[in-house]
């Protein structure tokens, strides 16, 4: 196939991508914390009621994956997009890793554990710092306490960022999707949006999904194995 047929081209990962580099999934028998769960402190109710345990739980897991690096399914969509002028990555997870492998049209839809966001000003800013320099951090601008800018149970998604995600679906002519349950919305829907407006659809995915019954092709394969026969099934056709 002619790299020009698949443009736009939509890429949309998962957990499954991640997994890969030893990032533990977010339900994870081993991310139970303190005998927390996740839902439990993912939430405004629990950052209201107790900010300074919340960024407990955070400031753990920016440790974990910070000793988590791209693997070769991060850095083979960096090539890709290298060779495909109107590429677009959508991702739901916020580990950061596909900014560190060099991907640079980005879509963080559930945001992203490496930036900070201001409870009471709305500013924004980045901070890698291992362990932090301040707990809980504090805004630069007002002086107000900060919270992981990332989507917690019961908010729902930046208007413009799904906004966004959502016209890029609508006009892709491929949309390959990587290592995401198909169960989370509204990220679910935007294959199946893809779809309906002419896009072809694939999958990679150790598992069934509920897009697994709507693809046009599957590939059952851990994302470092599927993309590179994706590929190179594209070179061939």
């Amino acid at each position: 196939m002619e790299i020009a047929k698949l443009e736009p081209l939509v890429v949309l990962t998962g957990a499954g991508i991640s997994a890969e580099s030893g990032v533990p999934t977010f339900r994870a028998a081993e991310g139970l914390w303190r005998n927390y769960r996740a839902e439990e402190l993912a939430t405004p109710i629990a950052f209201h009621r107790d900010p300074h345990l919340v960024w407990e739980f955070y400031a753990w897991r920016r440790e974990l994956i910070a000793a988590c690096i791209p693997n070769q399914a991060h850095m083979f969509l960096t090539e890709i997009e290298k060779q495909i002028s109107d590429f677009t990555l959508i991702t739901q997870n916020v580990d950061g890793l596909h900014a560190a492998a060099g991907s640079r049209n980005i879509i963080e839809i559930h945001g992203s554990i490496w930036r900070m966001l201001c409870t009471s000003c709305g500013n924004r800013w980045d901070d890698r710092n291992i362990p932090l320099e301040k707990f809980p951090p504090l805004c630069p601008g007002c002086g107000e306490i900060a919270r992981p800018d990332v989507v917690w149970f019961g908010e729902t998604l930046d208007a413009y960022v799904i906004d966004r995600a959502f016209e890029t679906v609508q006009r892709a002519h491929a949309i390959l999707v990587i290592g995401t349950s198909g169960i989370v919305y509204p990220a679910a829907e935007l294959p199946r949006i893809g779809k309906m407006h002419g896009a072809k659809l694939f999958e990679i995915n150790t598992e069934e999904t509920p897009i697994s019954g709507i693809a046009d092709q599957v590939y059952r394969s851990k994302a470092t194995v599927g993309l590179q026969d994706w590929w190179a099934d594209q070179q061939i056709k």
